[in-house]
């Protein structure tokens, strides 16, 4: 066979046209069909985030400014009532307690979740013996259906025949009324969901950790620090950003938390571990005649809540980066 080299085709020009003319031309069409081919694949995000994040955020907002009941939910036609739903909210009773009982729930479960999953995570990278199979172990609260974990820890922290009272009075300490008494049952549920919340924790911060140089380690080493110098001088700083993430994903699951404490409490006694999700829930659902305006209105609050702390937490990412 004989070798035959053959000339670059050359694209088609129409004639007398200037041939960087059609090379644009070309580049132009490329772009577009980039671009559709962009459009094309954000279609479903767009269409997800449309159907499921708009438009619920949109009815329930409309839920808050219109005077609903149980027939004009069904058949609409509900009177527009503005702002009347979130005056009837502020000046209720359960406002204040509620407002207080979120905030100490979501801050105290932050701040041991936070600090237990960090010292843990410290803790494994030492890659022990039995490192991975204790991590692992240490993954089930997490796992499980928080249905399973919130009815468990109802039984175990019952006032007649959990396993909790049982062993108190093994140990000759007097039982505690956990869930049915107005002084524990906040903090029952808290010490719940701190167990619950520890395992994402020591996952996300362990992940950090991993990504940290031992060469740093070893310079802080020679230099003389000790454990807690290079804790706090090389391993908190590295792992800012880490934290951070951590800190409002933690935030933004916590302040949303109701099965846990409808399960355990309803919210109960009294009102004592009533937070904004199992007040919106109460009043839009849990009643024979339920308050759709005011259920939304709670929801609403909640949800400004947990845009402020996500303000807050772009605004200290930007001034770390400025400096």
């Amino acid at each position: 066979m004989n070798d035959v080299t053959r000339a670059p085709a050359r694209r088609r020009t129409t004639r007398g046209e200037n041939p960087a003319a059609a090379e644009g031309r070309v580049r132009s069409r490329r772009a577009r069909s980039g671009q559709w081919a962009a459009w094309a694949f954000l279609a479903p995000v767009t269409v997800y985030l449309l159907l499921f994040y708009a438009y619920p955020l949109y009815r329930n907002l409309d839920l808050s400014l219109r005077d609903y009941t149980v027939r004009s939910f069904v058949q609409g036609g509900a009177p527009f009532a503005g702002l009347k739903n979130y005056r009837t909210v502020l000046h209720d009773p359960v406002f204040g307690s509620a407002l207080v009982h979120t905030l100490v729930f979501t801050l105290v479960s932050l701040a041991f979740q936070f600090t237990i999953g960090m010292a843990l995570a410290v803790f494994f990278t030492r890659h022990f013996r039995l490192s991975a199979t204790l991590r692992a172990l240490f993954l089930v609260p997490w796992l499980l259906p928080l249905i399973v974990s919130a009815s468990t820890w109802s039984w175990m922290l019952n006032s007649d025949s959990g396993v909790v009272n049982s062993v108190a009075r093994s140990l000759g300490v007097a039982p505690v009324n956990w869930l049915t008494s107005p002084q524990w049952s906040l903090i029952s549920v808290v010490i719940v969901n701190i167990w619950i919340g520890i395992p994402f924790n020591l996952v996300v911060l362990y992940s950090g950790l991993q990504a940290i140089p031992a060469s740093l380690y070893e310079a802080a080493a020679l230099d003389g620090a000790n454990g807690w110098q290079r804790f706090w001088r090389v391993t908190f700083p590295l792992l800012r950003p880490v934290s951070a993430i951590t800190l409002l994903l933690g935030l933004i699951y916590t302040l949303k938390v109701f099965d846990i404490i409808w399960i355990m409490t309803k919210g109960g006694p009294a009102d004592s571990s009533t937070t904004f999700a199992t007040w919106s829930y109460r009043l839009g659902f849990g009643n024979l005649l339920p308050a759709f305006g005011p259920g939304a209105a709670v929801g609403n609050l909640l949800i400004v809540i947990a845009v402020a702390f996500g303000l807050i937490y772009i605004r200290i990412q930007r001034k770390q980066r400025l400096t």
